[in-house]
C-alpha cells in the first residue's frame, strides 16, 4: 500500500452525469495508480447520509434543469451545508456544467423562475433562449495552472461572475460564461467550476496533474508529482487544440 491515498467522492452520480463525464473520475485514478499512489472512490448519491469529511476531492458532474431541481431537496437537508463546510476546509472539488452552476447562488429560467442554489461561491445563472454549442478552448488563469484547456460545451445557461471570485479562464475559442465577457468557469478557494464536458481531464492531463496537486498539498502539504510519459496525450491535445482555435471543427 502506498503512502498516501486520495478519497474521492463523486457526487449525485446517478442524476448528474452527462456527455461522459464520469471519464473525469477514471482519468484523477488513473493518474493516480500510475504514480502509486492509491485511489479510493465512493458514490455518494441522492438521500444518502454518509459523512463527507473523509474526503480529499469531489467531483460533480453535468445534468439537465429536471435533473437539478431533483437535487434541491437533497441539498436542503443538509448536504448543501456539508459541501459548504468542505469547500471551506480547502478541499478540491471540479464541478462541471449542472454540478457548476449549483455552486453559485441561483439559477434563473427564461421564463423567470428562481431556483436558488448552494450560494457556496458568488455567481449566478440566467437561462437564455438559445443554447451555447460546440467544441470550445480555454486558458487557464496561472492560479488555476495556466495551462491550455479544450472541451466541449453545451449550454443555455449564462454565468455571471460577482467580483469577489475569478474565472476558471478566459476563452480561446468558443462561448464559456455567457457567450459575452470571455471568460469561462470559476476558481474560488480549491473549487474548479467549467462547463467543459468532454470529459475535461482525459483531454487535459495538464490539467488534471493540477487538481492531484491540489488535493496533496493540502492533505500531505506536499505536491510533487513523479513525471509521466504524456507523449502521446500531448500531440493529441496539441492537434485539438490547434484546429479548435481555428475554428477548423465544427462541435455540433
Amino acid at each position: 500500500m502506498s503512502e498516501k491515498i486520495i478519497k474521492i467522492a463523486h457526487l449525485y452520480p446517478e442524476v448528474l452525469n452527462l456527455y461522459g463525464d464520469r471519464g473525469n473520475i477514471t482519468c484523477l485514478k488513473k493518474r493516480l495508480m500510475w504514480r502509486n499512489i492509491d485511489c479510493l472512490v465512493s458514490e455518494v448519491k441522492l438521500g444518502d447520509k454518509d459523512s463527507l469529511t473523509d474526503y480529499d476531492l469531489f467531483f460533480i458532474g453535468g445534468g439537465q434543469d429536471f435533473e437539478q431541481e431533483v437535487l434541491l431537496k437533497d441539498l436542503k437537508s443538509g448536504r448543501g451545508d456539508a459541501i459548504k463546510s468542505a469547500i471551506n476546509d480547502g478541499k478540491t472539488f471540479l464541478c462541471i456544467c449542472g454540478g457548476y452552476q449549483m455552486m453559485g447562488h441561483y439559477y434563473q429560467t427564461k421564463e423567470g423562475e428562481k431556483m436558488q442554489f448552494l450560494g457556496a461561491v458568488d455567481f449566478h445563472t440566467v437561462g437564455g433562449d438559445v443554447r451555447m454549442i460546440g467544441n470550445y478552448a480555454f486558458h487557464l488563469t496561472d492560479s488555476a495552472g495556466g495551462s491550455d484547456v479544450v472541451g466541449f460545451e453545451n449550454h443555455s445557461g449564462r454565468t455571471y461572475l460577482d467580483k469577489s471570485v475569478e474565472p476558471l479562464g478566459h476563452i480561446l475559442s468558443g462561448y464559456g460564461n455567457n457567450g459575452t465577457d470571455k471568460t469561462e468557469g470559476v476558481h474560488y478557494k480549491n473549487v474548479f467550476g467549467s462547463y467543459s464536458h468532454g470529459p475535461i481531464l482525459p483531454k487535459n492531463p495538464e490539467f488534471a496533474d493540477f487538481l492531484i496537486k491540489t488535493a496533496l498539498e493540502r492533505k500531505y502539504g506536499n505536491s510533487e508529482l513523479e513525471a509521466l510519459d504524456d507523449t502521446f496525450e500531448e500531440k493529441a491535445h496539441t492537434f485539438i487544440l490547434n484546429k479548435v482555435v481555428k475554428n477548423e471543427m465544427s462541435g455540433d
